[in-house]
């Protein structure tokens, strides 16, 4: 017998900890259900980088876990929720971790991925499972969790809005590196992690960034973390690039002000990692490269058609196989495959997309809160 669905939910806990990106994707289903419960309360447990991104995000309120603190950061957030039971839990984390930390909550329902897309036996930590979707993008399976809840239709109809959090600070801050003229932002590297091949070519993203200055009269600011495999791609773009079309600001920015810059930018370039899709939440047209990750999944949502993508040619080159083949969601985890990406590809889409971004998004109403 399955758990019924609460027809009006008075206090809804959504678990999703990280990443970036994906925390990004799923501020749609949270403006969604915040429109078909007005009075629900809504509690989002989130890793402690992602709430630095989505902190002062209007109607939530946020209990941040660190995942360095492990169990005692859990036990922490089991004492300070101890009193609270919710009417549901969307736990939207297929990681152990996350159903590890789901065990010391109290809820009436919980809903998770069904058995296609459940990673980690996370359906064992869940009373009811989604509906199964098939090649589902990744913000359509955060949406999936509403359609549960309210109706596929009552949310189909409802317009995706993200509404995010930038204090005057931050413009103040993004100011102080771009200066006042229109620029491009290129985001250069994804997460550093084990085969994670996401990143392009500096000589690739030298050809871009001259075209720009040259044909267009647009700087560049080059954005990124401290690490050191970051320093070093921007010293290396550095390098390859004339000085006054470039700025280099790898490593400094806070992510309120790196959303204050996505936001100014006349267009956002980067593989599959979090500022193409902070940037897609700000509407700000968003040119992603993608060869590693299948687009179809996880691509910038609202610029899908501008994604340079190069994940077919990987599929059938380095995993010999078609890529209707092979399960949804598979990487293709080879170092070269980010090189199929050609500089004339990403050039054509970065004009087609200069010409077309002001009819393709409209973004005459602002979609951020400061």
């Amino acid at each position: 017998m399955k758990h019924p669905l609460p027809v009006r939910p008075a206090h809804i806990c959504v678990l999703r900890l990280s990443a970036l990106g994906d925390v990004c994707n799923l501020v749609p289903t949270i403006r969604v259900l915040q429109r078909l419960w007005p009075d629900a309360r809504i509690t989002w447990i989130i890793g402690k980088g992602e709430h630095s991104l989505l902190s002062g995000l209007s109607g939530v309120e946020f209990i941040v876990y660190d995942k360095a603190t492990g169990w005692a950061g859990m036990r922490e957030i089991w004492r300070q929720l101890g009193d609270t039971r919710f009417d549901v839990l969307l736990h939207m984390q297929q990681a152990m971790r996350a159903s590890a930390l789901s065990l010391g909550l109290k809820a009436d329902l919980r809903i998770g991925y069904d058995k296609a897309r459940a990673k980690d036996w996370q359906n064992w930590f869940t009373h009811r499972q989604l509906a199964p979707h098939d090649r589902a993008h990744v913000l359509e399976s955060f949406l999936d969790f509403a359609r549960l809840l309210g109706g596929e239709e009552r949310v189909d109809a409802e317009p995706l809005r993200w509404d995010l959090a930038i204090p005057d600070s931050a413009y103040q801050e993004a100011a102080r590196v771009t200066g006042e003229a229109p620029y491009v932002v290129v985001s250069p590297c994804a997460n550093p992690r084990l085969r994670n091949f996401r990143n392009w070519s500096a000589e690739g993203y030298a050809a871009v960034i001259a075209h720009a200055w040259e044909e267009h009269g647009l700087r560049t600011v080059m954005t990124g973390g401290s690490s050191a495999q970051e320093q070093e791609m921007g010293a290396r773009i550095r390098a390859l690039c004339a000085e006054e079309a470039v700025i280099d600001a790898i490593g400094g920015t806070s992510l309120k002000g790196l959303l204050a810059m996505l936001d100014r930018a006349r267009m956002v370039i980067a593989p599959d990692s979090g500022p193409v899709h902070m940037a897609n939440a700000l509407r700000t047209p968003t040119l992603g490269l993608f060869a590693t990750t299948n687009p179809d999944r996880a691509a910038p949502y609202c610029w899908r058609r501008f994604v340079v993508d190069r994940y077919p040619d990987a599929v059938r080159r380095y995993l010999h196989k078609s890529p209707e083949a092979i399960p949804w969601g598979t990487r293709v985890r080879h170092p070269d495959a980010m090189s199929l990406i050609r500089a004339d590809d990403v050039i054509a889409q970065f004009d087609a997309l200069l010409d077309a971004a002001p009819s393709a998004s409209p973004r005459s109403e602002p979609d951020h809160e400061t």
